[in-house]
C-alpha cells in the first residue's frame, strides 16, 4: 500500500529559554542558557543545587484557577503546549472528524512530584490520601485530558520510554498517519521532575553535573570536563496531519516528517551501547525510512546529554552512519542550553530542528571550552555560536535509559 504523508501544522512549547515557540527560538539562536537555582524545592542539601526550571510559567491561562490542583505540573505544561500548537495549526476544531483525531503523549516519569508528596505525607495512623493523588500521577493522564479538551475521540496513548518517550510518540503518530488511521494528532511529551525525588534519585545514580561552583556551564556536552547532564522541565507539542488534509484546509506547513525509528541497545539498563550499535542502527533505519540516503542529512540534532558515555558512544555512530558525509553535517546540542527535558527532549529537539530548518540557523552546542580528546575536532559540533547554513533535511536523536533509542527526520515541503 501507498503510506501517507505527514506534515507539521502547528507547535507549541514551555521549557527552560520561553514559554513559546518564539521565545524558544530567540533563545535558541542566541545561545540563551536555561540554567538557574534550583527553586522549586529548598535544595540546599542536595548535591546538586541548579536545574533548568521553566520559568514565569501561569498555568491559569490555560486552566481554570480552581482547576489548576486537579493537576500536575507535567500536566499543566502539556496543555499549554498542546494548546499552543492547537492555535497554531489552525484547526478547525468544528469541522474535522473527531474520530479521526487523536493524541499521543510521551512522559518519562509522569506525576512525580505528586507521588512524592503524597507519601510523604502519608500517616499509616491515619490513612488518607488526597482524592486526585492517582489521576494526578498517573503517566497517561496528560494525553487523556487533552483529548477531552478538544473533543478528539480518535487513538490515544501514552508513550514511556524514558527519554526517548516523545520521540516514540511522534513515530507512533506518523505511523497511524501514513497507514490511513488518523488524519491528524496532537503528538509530543511532558516532563515535571525538578523535585526532591527527581533530583536526589538522579544524583544517586551520579548522572547530574554537580558544578555548583559554577553552574552556568554545568551543561557542556563534548566538552572534556563535563560531568553529568543537568536536569530540565517543561513540554513540547506537534500538530501532526496528513498532507491532503493540511493541504485542504489551508494550513501553514512547517516541515514533513519524513521518517523515524526506534531500536534497542540490549546492554544496560541505564548505559548506552560503547560501540554506538543502537545509535547507529536507528539512524540508518529512520533514513531508510524517510528514502533518503545518509548524504541528504544536513543537520542532526544530537542527544548530547553531557555525559562521557553518551556523547561518545553518539559521535562514534554518527560517524559509522555518515561516514565522510558526518564531516559536512552540521551538529549541535540544544541541551546544552535547556538541560535534559527527560521525556519531553525529543519533541522539544523536534520542534529546535524544525526552526532550525525554516530559518536556515544551526543552534549552538554552548559552554564548550576544551573539546574531549577521544572526539573527532573535525566534526562541525557548532560550538558556542549560532551559524547560519541552507538545511533541507533535520535528523533528531533520542535515547533513554534501558537503551531505547529513537530517531525523526524531518525536510523542506517540496
Amino acid at each position: 500500500m501507498e503510506l501517507k504523508r505527514v506534515v507539521v501544522t502547528g507547535m507549541g512549547t514551555v521549557n527552560p529559554l520561553g514559554n513559546s515557540i518564539p521565545e524558544f527560538w530567540e533563545g535558541l539562536k542566541n545561545g540563551v542558557n536555561g540554567v538557574g537555582p534550583i527553586t522549586r524545592f529548598d535544595a540546599s542539601k542536595q548535591k546538586t543545587q541548579f536545574a533548568c526550571e521553566v520559568k514565569g510559567f501561569d498555568p491559569t491561562v490555560y486552566v481554570d484557577k480552581k482547576e489548576v490542583r486537579r493537576y500536575d505540573l507535567y500536566s499543566l505544561f502539556a496543555f499549554a503546549a498542546a494548546e499552543q500548537a492547537v492555535k497554531d495549526s489552525g484547526l478547525d476544531l468544528e469541522k474535522i472528524n473527531k474520530e479521526r483525531a487523536g493524541v499521543i503523549w510521551g512522559a518519562g516519569i509522569g506525576g512525580l512530584g505528586t507521588f512524592f508528596h503524597e507519601v510523604r505525607d502519608y500517616n499509616p495512623e491515619n490513612p488518607k490520601m488526597s482524592p486526585f493523588f492517582i489521576p494526578k500521577m498517573i503517566a497517561n493522564i496528560a494525553g487523556g485530558m487533552i483529548a477531552v479538551r478538544y473533543g478528539f475521540r480518535g487513538i490515544n496513548l501514552t508513550t514511556v520510554t524514558a527519554c526517548a518517550s516523545s520521540t516514540h510518540s511522534l513515530i507512533d503518530a506518523m505511523t497511524y498517519i501514513r497507514l490511513g488511521k488518523a488524519d491528524v494528532f496532537v503528538a509530543g511529551g511532558s516532563e515535571a521532575a525538578i523535585n526532591e525525588a527527581g533530583v536526589c534519585g538522579f544524583n544517586s545514580m551520579r548522572a547530574l553535573s554537580t558544578r555548583n561552583d559554577d553552574p552556568s556551564t554545568a551543561s557542556r556536552p563534548f566538552d572534556r570536563d563535563r560531568d553529568g547532564f543537568v536536569m530540565g522541565e517543561g513540554s513540547g507539542a506537534l500538530i501532526l496531519e496528513e498532507y491532503e488534509h493540511a493541504i485542504n484546509s489551508g494550513a501553514k506547513i512547517y516541515a514533513e516528517l519524513v521518517g523515524g525509528a526506534m531500536t534497542a541497545d540490549a546492554y544496560h539498563m541505564t548505559a548506552p551501547d560503547p560501540e554506538g550499535r543502537g545509535a547507529c542502527s536507528v539512524m540508518r533505519l529512520a533514513v531508510e525510512d524517510a528514502g533518503l540516503k545518509p548524504e541528504d542529512v544536513d543537520y542532526v540534532n544530537v542527544h548530547g546529554t553531557s555525559t562521557g558515555l553518551g556523547d561518545l558512544a553518539e559521535t562514534k555512530a554518527i560517524l559509522k552512519t555518515f561516514g565522510e558525509h558526518a564531516y559536512k553535517m552540521s551538529i549541535s546540542s540544544t541541551k546544552s542550553m535547556t538541560g535534559h527535558l527527560l521525556g519531553a527532549a525529543g519533541t522539544i529537539e523536534s520542534i529546535a530542528s524544525i526552526l532550525a530548518l525554516q530559518h536556515g540557523v544551526i543552534p549552538p552546542t554552548i559552554n564548550q571550552f576544551n573539546l574531549d580528546p577521544d572526539l573527532d575536532p573535525n566534526l562541525d559540533y557548532t560550538f558556542n555560536h549560532a551559524k547560519e547554513r541552507q538545511i533541507n533535511v533535520a535528523l533528531s536523536n533520542t535515547f533513554g535509559f534501558g537503551g531505547h533509542n529513537g530517531t525523526v527526520l524531518f525536510k523542506k515541503l517540496s
